[in-house]
């Protein structure tokens, strides 16, 4: 499965090796109309909460706790529906997940991957 999840920005075009494409940002994407983003699914429920995401504030030098935080978020009621439907969409298909964020890497659709990859 680790192979078959990858993460992209929402606004780069899309690809036939995207799989199933999944938003895993809470807002919509700034500028970006619906039609044109071409996904499978918007989970927003996966995302950070707005108090985690606030605090975060995309700095990399807070990535290492923004991290350790949105995973313990993952495990509480309001993420385990959304947490749930992402585990069953990478276990069938190859899947993108979407994001806004200029630092992919940063984000947490990293965080998901990597949580993805070790379930």
């Amino acid at each position: 499965m680790a192979e078959q999840i990858t993460c992209r920005r929402v606004y780069e075009e899309t690809s036939p090796k995207d799989g199933m494409r999944v938003l895993v940002d809470r807002v919509w994407p700034r500028g970006m109309r619906k039609e044109d983003a071409h996904l499978d699914e918007w989970l927003r429920d996966v995302a950070p909460s707005t108090e985690l995401r606030k605090w975060y504030g995309h700095e990399p030098g807070r990535f290492a706790e923004f991290r350790s935080r949105y995973l313990a978020e993952l495990r509480d009621a309001g993420h385990r529906e959304a947490a749930g439907r992402l585990r069953d969409l990478a276990a069938h298909d190859k899947l993108t997940l979407l994001t806004a964020t200029k630092d992919v890497d940063h984000s947490q659709a990293a965080v998901l991957a990597e949580w993805l990859r070790k379930r």
